[in-house]
C-alpha cells in the first residue's frame, strides 16, 4: 500500500514512518463509508428488490445530497441531528419540485425562489449553511423528466429510505468523539479567571509569569476562528448570542486581570478580587453542569460593583486608592456580564430577570423576533448572505431555463454544475470550472470505456458501483474539484447504466451539461457581487470603530462638566453604537459561517510596517466595553434599597479636565486611525496604523474626583482593545491577545 512503511523484521518502526493515511484522507473516506453504505443500500434494494427506477433514483440522491454534496460540521452524531431537523424540508421540497416542473416556467419561477431560499439560510449559522447545498440538490432532482406527479410516492418514499439510512450511518459508524465546546472554552477561561483573581488577592498580590501566559492562551482559544465550525456561537438565536456574549466578556476578564497592579497597602481590594473568583468559579459551573448554581455570589458581586461606583467614604482617599478602585471596577463589571451571558446561554429567557436590559437587549425578546432580526439585518444589497442568495437563484433559474428549453436528456446535471461550481470571486471559479472541465473530461472517456467494454451486463456495473463511489467521496473532498467532478461522472454513469440501460453517450451529456452549467455560473459569478464576507466585515468594523470615538468624544465631555446622572437602562446618545455593535456582530457571524478560505483576503492592516488581519473578536470586545465603560461613568447604578433620584456629578478641576481631555482625543483619534486602515471604501483603505505612542500615563491632579479614574481606567483600557484589533499588543507588557 502507497505510505505504508515496513521495518526490518524485528527492529522498531520509527514514530516518522508510522503515519499511514493522513488525516484528511481518514475523515474523508469514513465519511465515503457512511455516503456508500446509505446510498447503495437504498439503491439496490429498490431497484433490484422491489425493481422501482423512481425510488432507486431517490434513495440514491438523498444520501450524496445532504451526505456527499453538503458539509454539515460537526461529528456524525451533530450531522445526524441536523439531518432529522432537515428531513421534512427534503419532503417538501421533492414534493415542490415534482409539481412544479410540469412546465418550464413554473419550473423556473420556482428555481428563482427556492434557489435564493435555501442559499440565505446561510444567516442561520454553520450547520443551516451547510445543508444548503444538499437541500438544492433534493429540489433540484424532481424538476426533470419524467414529469410525473403520480410516483410522487415513491420519490417521497425512495428519499425517506436513503435519508433514514443515511441518519443510520452518521450515528453509528465510526463514531467520532466530540471535541471542547465552545461553553467548555469560556468555562475554561471562567476557571483560570477565578484562579487569578485569587493569585491578586493573595500575597504577593500579583501573577506569575505562567499564569499571564496560560491566560493569554486561553482568551486566545476564545476566539471563535480556534473553535470547530459546528461550535460557534454564530446563529441568531437566544443561546447562541449570549454564549458570543460570555466569549467577549470572558476576554475582558482575563485581560483586566492580567492589566491589574499591585495593591497600594496589603489587602486593598482583597474582597472585590474574592468575590470576582467566586463568579467566574460558578460561571465555570454553570457552563459545565447545567442551570442549578447558587444566585448569591452574583448578587454580592452586584453589590460590590455599587459600592465601588460609589463616592469612597473620607476626603483624604489617595490617588493610588482611587486608580485601584477604578480598575477593581472594570474587572468587577466584566465579571458580571460574564456570569449574566452564561445564565442566559444556560438557562434560556428564565435567565432574562437577572440581566441587563441595556447590555443583552436580545434578552427578552421571543425567537421569532431574534430570527426576524436577523433575516432583517441581511436582507439588503450590503449582506453578502443576500447577495450569495441572489446570485445562486439567479444563476440555477438561467440554468434550469436553458435546459428546459433546449431540453437536455439529463438537465439537472447542468443545474449540479452549476450550484457546486460557482465561487465567490471571479479568479476562483475560473480556476474551479477549468478544474472541473478536465476532470469530467476524463471521467466521462472513462465512464464511456466501461460501458462500451461491459455493455448491457448490469451486473457488471451493480458491482463495480460502491467502490467507485467510496474513491470518488473519499479523494474528491482531499484532491480537489477536478477528481471529484471525475470520478462523480463514472458514479452518475454507472448508476444511470442500470436504471435506463444507458450507452456510453450519457458520458458524452455528462460533459456538455456540466460545460453548460459551469458555463452559467461563470457568468453570473462574474457579474454578481464576485466577493466574500471580508469586505462587508471590514466596512460593518469601521463603523463600529467611528461610532465607539464618537461615544468616547461625548462621555470624556460629560464627565469634564459634571452634571446630571439619571438610572436608566443605558446612556442616552448609544444607539448608533448598539447598532453598529448588532450589525457588526451580524457580518461576523456571517464570516465565520463561510467556509475557510473563502473570499478572505490577505490582511489589511498595515501595523508599525507591516500587515495583519484584524482581530474581529476584539473589534466588538472593544464596542461592548466603550458601551459598559460610557455607562459606568453616566448611568450610575441604583441603591440596593431600589430606584433613587438623579445623582449630581461634580465637574472636574482645570487639571483633571485638561489630563482627561488629552486622554480621550488620543483614544478617538486612534479609533479614527484604525476604522480609516480597516475601512474598505474609505480614501485610505490600508492606511498605516503607528504603534501606540510611548506617551506616560495620565498624572494624578490633586482636583480629580474618583469619576476620573474610572474614566482614565476605561480610556487606557479602550488603547489596549485597539491594539489588540491591530495585533500590536505584546504579551510583555501584561496584556492578553
Amino acid at each position: 500500500m502507497a505510505g505504508v512503511v515496513k521495518a526490518p523484521s524485528g527492529s522498531r518502526t520509527p514514530r516518522a514512518s508510522r503515519t499511514v493515511i493522513p488525516a484528511g484522507y481518514g475523515r474523508a473516506a469514513r465519511r465515503a463509508v457512511r455516503v456508500t453504505a446509505a446510498a447503495g443500500g437504498g439503491f439496490y434494494v429498490f431497484l433490484y428488490g422491489f425493481g422501482s427506477t423512481t425510488a432507486a433514483t431517490y434513495a440514491l440522491f438523498a444520501p450524496i445530497a445532504l451526505g456527499g454534496l453538503s458539509r454539515i460540521p460537526g461529528t456524525g452524531r451533530q450531522r445526524a441531528a441536523v439531518m432529522l431537523r432537515a428531513a421534512p424540508w427534503s419532503w417538501l421540497l421533492v414534493t415542490l419540485g415534482t409539481y412544479l416542473a410540469v412546465r418550464t416556467w413554473t419550473a423556473v419561477a420556482g428555481m428563482l425562489v427556492v434557489g435564493f431560499a435555501l442559499a440565505f439560510l446561510a444567516v442561520c449559522g454553520p450547520r443551516p449553511a451547510g445543508a444548503a447545498p444538499g437541500l438544492q440538490l433534493l429540489y433540484i432532482l424532481p424538476c426533470f423528466p419524467p414529469y410525473d406527479p403520480g410516483s410522487l410516492g415513491e420519490r417521497l418514499g425512495g428519499a425517506a429510505a436513503g435519508l433514514g439510512l443515511l441518519l443510520l450511518a452518521e450515528a453509528l459508524l465510526f463514531p467520532e468523539a466530540p471535541g471542547p465546546s465552545y461553553a467548555d472554552r469560556v468555562a475554561a477561561a471562567a476557571r483560570l479567571a477565578g484562579r487569578c483573581a485569587r493569585a491578586l488577592a493573595a500575597p504577593p498580590y500579583a501573577l506569575s509569569a505562567r499564569d499571564v501566559r496560560a491566560a493569554h492562551a486561553a482568551a486566545r482559544e476564545l476566539r471563535p476562528s480556534q473553535a470547530a465550525e459546528a461550535d460557534r456561537p454564530a446563529g441568531p438565536g437566544l443561546r447562541d448570542r449570549a454564549l458570543a456574549h460570555a466569549g467577549l466578556a470572558a476576554r475582558a476578564v482575563l485581560s483586566r486581570l492580567a492589566l491589574l497592579g499591585p495593591p497600594p497597602g496589603p489587602g486593598a481590594g482583597q474582597g472585590e478580587l474574592d468575590a470576582v473568583a467566586r463568579v467566574t468559579e460558578a460561571t465555570a459551573l454553570r457552563l459545565t453542569r447545567g442551570p442549578a448554581d447558587d444566585p448569591r455570589p452574583q448578587e454580592d458581586l452586584g453589590r460590590v460593583r455599587t459600592a465601588l461606583a460609589a463616592e469612597p467614604a473620607g476626603p483624604a482617599v489617595g490617588a493610588a486608592v482611587l486608580r485601584r478602585r477604578a480598575s477593581l471596577l472594570e474587572i468587577v463589571d466584566a465579571t458580571l456580564a460574564l456570569s449574566m451571558a452564561a445564565s442566559l446561554a444556560v438557562r434560556g429567557r428564565a435567565a432574562g430577570a437577572v440581566v441587563s436590559p441595556g447590555r443583552f437587549w436580545y434578552a427578552g425578546l421571543p425567537a421569532p423576533r431574534l430570527w426576524w432580526h436577523r433575516l432583517a439585518g441581511n436582507a439588503g444589497l450590503r449582506s453578502v448572505h443576500f447577495q450569495n442568495a441572489v446570485r445562486i437563484g439567479l444563476a440555477l433559474a438561467a440554468a434550469r431555463l436553458v435546459a428546459g428549453v433546449d431540453t437536455l436528456p439529463h438537465g439537472f446535471w447542468a443545474l449540479l454544475a452549476t450550484l457546486t461550481l460557482t465561487r465567490t470571486t471571479v479568479a476562483e471559479t475560473r480556476v474551479t470550472v477549468r478544474q472541473a472541465l478536465a476532470g469530467t473530461l476524463v471521467g466521462a472517456l472513462a465512464a464511456a470505456g466501461l460501458l462500451i467494454a461491459a455493455g448491457a451486463d448490469t451486473t457488471v456495473y451493480a458491482v463495480i458501483l460502491p467502490f467507485v463511489m467510496l474513491g470518488a467521496f473519499t479523494v474528491g473532498p482531499v484532491k480537489g474539484v477536478g477528481w471529484a467532478q471525475g470520478l462523480f461522472t463514472v458514479v452518475v454513469s454507472l448508476a444511470f447504466a442500470q436504471l435506463a440501460h444507458e450507452t456510453w453517450r450519457i458520458a458524452e451529456f455528462r460533459l456538455l451539461e456540466v460545460l453548460a452549467g459551469s458555463a452559467i455560473g461563470a457568468v453570473f459569478g462574474l457579474l454578481a457581487w464576485p466577493r466574500g464576507a471580508h469586505d462587508e466585515l471590514r466596512r460593518s468594523g469601521a463603523a463600529l470603530i467611528r461610532a465607539a470615538a464618537e461615544i468616547v468624544v461625548a462621555t470624556v465631555a460629560a464627565v469634564v462638566v459634571g452634571g446630571v446622572r439619571e438610572h436608566r437602562a443605558t446612556a442616552p446618545g448609544h444607539r448608533s453604537l448598539q447598532r453598529g455593535l448588532i450589525f457588526a456582530e451580524s457580518a461576523f457571524a456571517q464570516f465565520q459561517s463561510e467556509p475557510e478560505g473563502a473570499g478572505r483576503g490577505p490582511g489589511v492592516l498595515r501595523v508599525g510596517g507591516g500587515r495583519a488581519e484584524p482581530d474581529w473578536q476584539a473589534a466588538l470586545m472593544m464596542g461592548h466595553h466603550t458601551l459598559w465603560g460610557s455607562d459606568r461613568l453616566l448611568v450610575p447604578p441604583p441603591p440596593p434599597a431600589g430606584p433613587a433620584g438623579p445623582v449630581v456629578a461634580p465637574p472636574l478641576g482645570p487639571r483633571a479636565a485638561a489630563e482627561l481631555l488629552r486622554l480621550g482625543d488620543r483614544v478617538a483619534g486612534r479609533m479614527l486611525l484604525v476604522s480609516a486602515a480597516v475601512d474598505p471604501g474609505g480614501d485610505t483603505p490600508e492606511a498605516p496604523v503607528p504603534p501606540r505612542d510611548p506617551a506616560p500615563s495620565p498624572s494624578d491632579p490633586r482636583d480629580a474626583p474618583p469619576a476620573y479614574y474610572v474614566a482614565t481606567s476605561w480610556l487606557t483600557a479602550l488603547l489596549t482593545d485597539l491594539e489588540r484589533i491591530t495585533g500590536t499588543e505584546r504579551e510583555a507588557r501584561g496584556g492578553v491577545a
